[in-house]
């Protein structure tokens, strides 16, 4: 039973889930509990406010992974803590348990690490002997070699709790996982952009993780594909209503519909890199270095494209400040027998401060071939998603001329096995999730 930060934010909201776990022991259940931190964004001990404290020390200077990592997991012992010792008060014996002593082990990759194990030994005891325990989410432990003392504390990702929960689920062989939190389960659509939009039933693991990977915040992606790989049922619920909420289940036993719902992801920037000047045998060694710096500092790309131009992606606004420092006067040299071509890339069709001081630097060296790349910001990805219905015939033709309809801008589009998605100005995000809602019929949808 996972609870997340809205679930464990006040003292009632902490009771009601509290509640919640001892109901299911009163069934007959062994409930093992899983906590994000306290609150959100603003609350003492919420993951932001955590991290806040670091970065007001200098903006200037960025954080260690690691010693970022010791901070933000404060947030979920906090909670682990205060969590055991409320069951306790309501005459529940319960232990609280830091990811690592819980037996979650990752990969140690800091601020993004992977579990690659587990040995709850200390949890089955506990179920053993009638106790509860409370677990932090969104934490493990990196032993580099054999026989170090403690290991180091590696977090899993925000929304790493959904992560833990599942993991946890998998090692336990657990007769399901429940994710509580402020919603009722998995809607159609955002209800911040449509009203009543209803509460889906059943998913398939699939769906319910492309519907996170394309923004919604409902469920983390890959709790879903561990979930789905151990074929544990899955459950998300709201902690402050009585609805069934939402089975996440296989694909065979999720009913034929025609779309599962519409997604939108948060601010996007868009990407287009213009390589018709540069030498045809030089492409593939282009993008390669492109896409390998990306990859190097953990840029979460999107609406990635491939042209007889060029090649384009997008990324989160937030990324885009790093992404600017990356690319904008990047210089990759290309040898070619005994040449060396000597390619610039830069943002805009205006050279900045930085490209212009390394076109002169290197101007000694022979010529220098600009590459350029377009940028087109306040953007977002709009989402149709539907279990093997994205390979019907029309479907990008309905939801192109639906919005062509409505004078909504497609500046471009990329498709999967189950979803369809659309970039478009930020500002008709709200337009575009209720037209694409309404077009699919999903106001009924169960």
């Amino acid at each position: 039973m996972k609870f997340g930060g809205t679930s464990v934010a006040t003292p009632e909201a902490r009771r009601q889930s509290a509640l919640r776990v001892i109901s299911a022991k009163e069934k007959g259940f062994s409930p093992v509990v899983v906590v994000s931190a306290i609150g959100r964004r603003g609350a003492p001990y919420a993951t932001d406010t955590l991290i806040n404290l670091l970065k007001e020390i200098d903006p200037t200077v960025e954080p260690d992974a690691r010693e970022m990592d010791m901070m933000i997991a404060c947030g979920e012992i906090f909670s682990s803590v205060i969590f055991a010792h409320l069951l306790k008060t309501l005459g529940q014996p319960a232990m609280a348990f830091r990811g690592g002593q819980a037996g979650i082990r990752t990969d140690g990759v800091f601020g993004n690490a992977r579990v690659v194990g587990i040995n709850p030994i200390a949890l089955q005891r506990c179920i053993e002997q009638r106790v509860i325990p409370v677990v932090c989410g969104f934490q493990g432990t990196f032993v580099p070699e054999p026989g170090w003392p403690g290991g180091e504390l590696t977090t899993l990702g925000r929304g790493g709790s959904d992560t833990t929960a599942s993991a946890l689920g998998a090692a336990l062989k657990a007769y399901a996982v429940e994710i509580f939190t402020d919603v009722e389960g998995v809607k159609t659509a955002d209800p911040d952009f449509v009203k009543n939009a209803p509460t889906l039933r059943k998913v398939s693991y699939a769906e319910v993780a492309e519907i996170a990977h394309l923004g919604a915040k409902v469920l983390h992606p890959r709790a879903a594909e561990i979930a789905m790989k151990y074929n544990i049922p899955l459950w998300v619920k709201s902690t402050f209503s009585e609805d069934e909420g939402t089975e996440v289940v296989s694909g065979d036993q999720v009913q034929a519909r025609r779309v599962t719902g519409v997604t939108h992801t948060g601010k996007l920037v868009y990407l287009q890199f213009g390589l018709q000047t540069a030498s045809p045998e030089h492409r593939k060694e282009l993008e390669t270095r492109v896409y390998e710096m990306m990859a190097r500092y953990n840029m979460s790309l999107h609406m990635m494209n491939l042209s007889p131009s060029g090649i384009g992606f997008a990324v989160p606004r937030d990324q885009y400040p790093i992404v600017l420092d990356l690319l904008d006067g990047l210089v990759i040299p290309v040898k070619n027998d005994d040449k060396t071509s000597i390619y610039l890339f830069q943002i805009g069709d205006k050279p900045s401060l930085e490209a212009e001081t390394q076109t002169k630097l290197l101007e000694p060296l022979g010529e220098i071939k600009i590459l350029t790349i377009g940028l087109t910001e306040g953007c977002t990805m709009v989402s149709v998603v539907g279990y093997e219905y994205m390979r019907q015939a029309g479907v990008f033709l309905k939801v192109l001329r639906s919005l062509c309809d409505a004078q909504v801008p497609v500046l471009q589009t990329s498709d999967s096995d189950l979803s369809l998605s659309v970039l478009i100005p930020e500002s008709e995000t709200h337009k575009a999730v209720s037209l694409l809602h309404e077009e699919f019929d999903l106001a009924g949808a169960n």
